[in-house]
């Protein structure tokens, strides 16, 4: 009762909600990098919003079925093909066994989910079954039984008026910049970004003499390494760092770091904790209200 990894595409991760509570232990938070796209990918197929599901990036793996699955691609709009017969993204299909299911890459942000009813199993460490390492040939995806009824949710449901704008509050550094440089600037997204962060180029930041102690960073902490460029943390980021923070990302704004990709320009918005507490409830009814949507209509896989 599995999926079988043909090829294993650019970066393939299993992943979930992550480990919230493994951050004392100096273990990165870890799981989806855009949670709202998991969540709305694993409704789309009846499970809970934080069930185990594929993350693919920019380029998604090749897999053949061993038994019936009801699956759906949802995030950014990968090329999904089943046995070369192209699928609408974000649409639920079913693969019989013997199918192959390809995922090739995406004209625009980064980040896709592979979700299938029931979600994929894996070991539980530290309460996640997110993956440290991706996919490789020849590994199996273990997942149960199941059928499903097309049905879809494009995207753009999910889509900001200005992805490449991101909110941010003042990093607990940033009197060591001077004339909020940093917010007048815009940069570019390099390829030498991961899941541990988004590097950027641009002009460099001009910082004050000394050194830092390092202290607790986090998921969109804005570090600013030594040759005076940004580096936003992602979520494999480290949980202590030494480099000066200029800003912090606002929570409602870390899904759009997750489609990032090499070549977008960006800029950052200097926001008040009001404006990014707003902002965090408004993105979170949003997501809710699509998952309610959905339960209400929902017409669940059938388990087999």
């Amino acid at each position: 009762m599995s999926l079988r990894v043909v090829r294993p595409g650019l970066l393939s991760l299993l992943v979930d909600a992550g480990r919230p509570r493994s951050r004392a232990l100096g273990v990165p938070v870890g799981g989806a990098a855009d949670r709202a796209a998991l969540a709305l990918g694993n409704a789309l197929v009846g499970n809970a919003p934080a069930a185990a599901a594929v993350e693919l990036t920019l380029a998604g793996p090749t897999l053949v079925a061993e038994h019936p699955t009801a699956a759906v691609v949802f995030g950014a709009p990968l090329a999904v093909t089943v046995n070369g017969t192209a699928v609408t993204p974000g649409t639920t299909f079913p693969l019989e066994p013997g199918d192959t299911l390809t995922i090739g890459p995406t004209p625009s942000g980064a980040r896709g989910y592979l979700c299938v009813a029931g979600g994929f199993d894996g070991p539980l460490i530290l309460g996640s079954r997110s993956a440290l390492e991706p996919l490789k040939a020849a590994d199996v995806l273990a997942c149960g039984l199941s059928r499903c009824e097309p049905r879809g949710l494009g995207f753009a449901a999910l889509a900001d008026a200005d992805p490449y704008t991101l909110r941010a509050l003042p990093g607990p550094q940033r009197d060591w910049f001077a004339d909020d440089a940093f917010f007048r600037h815009d940069y570019t997204v390099t390829p030498a970004g991961n899941r541990m962060g988004v590097r950027l180029a641009g002009a460099p930041l001009t910082r004050r003499a000394g050194e830092l102690v390092s202290e607790a960073v986090g998921p969109g902490a804005v570090q600013v390494a030594n040759d005076g460029l940004p580096i936003v943390l992602g979520v494999d980021g480290q949980t202590i760092g030494g480099y000066p923070k200029v800003a912090h990302v606002v929570r409602a704004d870390l899904d759009r770091l997750a489609q990032l990709r090499p070549g977008n320009r960006v800029r950052f918005r200097l926001v008040t904790w009001e404006e990014a507490e707003a902002a965090a409830r408004e993105r979170a009814a949003a997501v809710r209200a699509w998952l309610v949507r959905l339960r209400a209509a929902d017409r669940a896989p059938e388990r087999v």
